[in-house]
């Protein structure tokens, strides 16, 4: 067996490159990189020599580069991925809440942080954090939480290891999810003999199991004696491919779907089967024949409080509740009757076993009502000189000036709730992170989503509070020529949050909104000329119509659009009987009389709590 001699850096970079899917790309489709203390020299250099074979990208916040890997990977169905290198210090410790979102999310996601020197030669270097009672810790070792998989390479031969455990974790549909790679920075520098057969090309497919013949027959007996049964839709049937599947199933057995944020979109809203919404921030249709079902079957979700209305949205006293899911943690959660299975395997077997059985067809007045509220409520209204529209009007607009295949996305804030309820996507054209409900993901997660499919328009719906906090790869996607719009609703503050303060738990207007702060002055801030410093196209929409306008106007251009609306923050999106309780917790003693009427409401919600079956 012949060996080729490599540093550890050169050697990692050499693999990662030949590591392939079924279709044939790379998995791992290139690396982005700040370079700092403990990566430049090392595996800067082999990255360099690389550049052919291996693409680097550079970005402008270890944070915000890794939500573009993650939005990336999601686009991509889990089917490819990316990486991302940073220095030991605060480059590592910055990637700790993207290492969190894919890791809510179950989204594969390569970190590559430096790490201090193995030998402990020139100990305590620079950035190094040092802990009293234990030697090995460093300042990665706050990714370990955080990380599906985690391994610290001490030595160039750990390689031979840890990197086939990494693809292995990244590519395993229960266990997917972000993997650290701690590289200790003297160690990228050496050099070993490697097997030459390490490198050669390996395909890495990503496994369908099959149900367990006792849990599906179980399963199919509860679908067949359900007479109101209801799908719950998540992100599994998405990483699955099940989409078609799901849509057949739902329209043969006449069964009605409803979608968490993970899972919309996996059934365009035209679907005669697709009621919307489910849960806190769901339709009226999808919460109906949720309340009444006495089957509620949950494929590929985890059953999160939005979705359940905080477990007090499945009023049926008979209800049972049915888990397909590829991971048996997320299958018996909350008493389920656990289907561990594929999501496409799973339906296409239960639905041949069903035969021509259908349940009694959904009220389909239900439906129908609830879409043209929808675009009842999504309509301009004239509100006169001066009026701040809805984010529901924000949302038509966009609706109606764009085509099938746009994609709508967002992250944190009022409109990940909004658009969940208001927007009616074609199939894929939803992409929300809301697992994590990540302020900052928005703008890098839009460039990761264009950089996957380039052929589709892309939207990025972000809050003046998310832009702030993370916006500054809109010069990265200028700089790479990635055009998306971005859609930037200006409220002045934390809209969401302080309706949730005020209307939700009756307190008062408090730190959220710029005007309820401790502020010498209220801030002016030229998000136009914000984003046009950095190179993007940026507009203000002065109502509506303009907005309308330029969505449409976007569309020629080669690099970033910014159009900013101000929006009124004291509206929420929902409206009729859209939407459902959350449980938030209230004070329980209060001086003021909106929190004590809060309080009271507070309990009667959690006497309908209904944790297991």
């Amino acid at each position: 067996m012949g060996t080729i001699r490599l540093t550890a850096a050169q050697a990692m970079v050499k693999w990662l490159s030949v590591q392939m899917t079924e279709d044939g790309p790379r998995f791992i489709d290139g690396i982005w990189a700040i370079f700092g203390h403990g990566n430049v020299a090392g595996l800067g250099e082999a990255l360099h020599d690389a550049q052919e074979v291996f693409p680097t990208w550079r970005g402008q916040n270890e944070q915000t580069m890794a939500h573009t890997a993650i939005a990336y990977a999601k686009a991509h169905g889990r089917r490819r991925a990316m990486a991302v290198t940073t220095s030991i210090g605060p480059g590592a410790t910055n990637l700790v809440t993207a290492a969190a979102l894919a890791h809510v999310n179950r989204l594969p996601l390569l970190l590559i942080p430096g790490d201090v020197f193995a030998n402990r030669r020139p100990d305590p270097v620079l950035q190094q954090v040092e802990d009293f009672d234990d030697g090995t810790v460093s300042a990665n070792d706050c990714l370990r939480p955080v990380s599906r998989y985690f391994d610290r390479i001490t030595r160039p031969e750990h390689l031979l290891t840890c990197l086939p455990r990494a693809m292995a974790v990244m590519t395993d549909p229960a266990n997917c999810g972000p993997v650290t790679l701690a590289f200790c920075q003297d160690v990228q520098a050496e050099a070993f003999d490697y097997p030459e057969e390490f490198f050669e090309p390996r395909v890495w497919r990503v496994r369908r199991p099959e149900p367990d013949a006792q849990e599906l027959d179980e399963v199919i007996g509860l679908i067949r004696s359900a007479k109101t049964p209801v799908i719950v839709c998540g992100g599994g049937v998405i990483y699955s491919g099940a989409e078609a599947a799901l849509g057949a199933f739902a329209a043969k057995h006449q069964i009605p779907v409803v979608e968490t944020q993970a899972g919309k979109s996996a059934l365009a809203q035209a679907h005669e089967m697709n009621f919307g919404a489910s849960g806190v921030d769901g339709s009226a249709a999808a919460n109906a024949v949720s309340e009444t079902a006495d089957l509620v079957i949950g494929v590929g979700t985890r059953f999160q409080d939005f979705t359940t209305g905080s477990w007090s949205l499945f009023k049926n006293p008979a209800r049972r509740l049915v888990s397909i899911n590829v991971a048996a943690y997320d299958a018996v959660k909350h008493g389920a009757v656990p289907l561990v299975a594929d999501a496409k395997v799973a339906l296409e077997k239960i639905s041949a076993a069903l035969g021509d059985h259908a349940a009694s067809a959904p009220d389909a007045k239900l439906r129908s009502e609830w879409l043209d509220a929808v675009t009842a409520h999504c309509a301009p209204r004239d509100g006169g000189i001066g009026y701040r529209p809805l984010d529901a009007e924000v949302i038509g607009a966009v609706q109606r000036a764009t085509g099938e295949d746009a994609v709508a996305m967002c992250a944190a804030g009022t409109m990940p709730g909004a658009l969940k309820l208001l927007w009616q996507p074609s199939q894929g054209g939803f992409h929300m992170e809301y697992g994590f409900s990540c302020m900052g993901y928005e703008i890098a997660g839009a460039m990761g989503i264009k950089l996957a499919t380039p052929e589709r328009e892309v939207i990025c719906f972000v809050g003046d509070g998310s832009y702030m906090m993370a916006n500054s790869e809109l010069a990265t996607a200028v700089m790479r020529r990635v055009p998306f719009t971005v859609v930037l609703t200006d409220n002045r503050g934390y809209g969401c949050i302080n309706r949730l303060q005020t209307l939700g738990c009756g307190g008062a207007p408090f730190n959220n909104l710029y005007e309820n702060c401790a502020v010498e002055d209220q801030p002016q801030i030229d998000y136009v000329a914000h984003a046009a410093s950095m190179g993007a196209h940026a507009v203000k929409a002065a109502d509506i119509a303009s907005l309308e306008a330029e969505i449409a106007n976007a569309r020629g251009r080669n690099i970033p659009t910014v159009i900013v609306i101000e929006t009124n923050p004291a509206e929420s999106p929902g409206f009729g009987d859209a939407g459902h309780w959350w449980d938030v917790a209230v004070p329980a003693v209060s001086d003021r009389e909106g929190v004590n009427k809060a309080y009271a409401s507070y309990l009667e919600n959690m006497a309908r709590q209904r944790l297991v079956n």
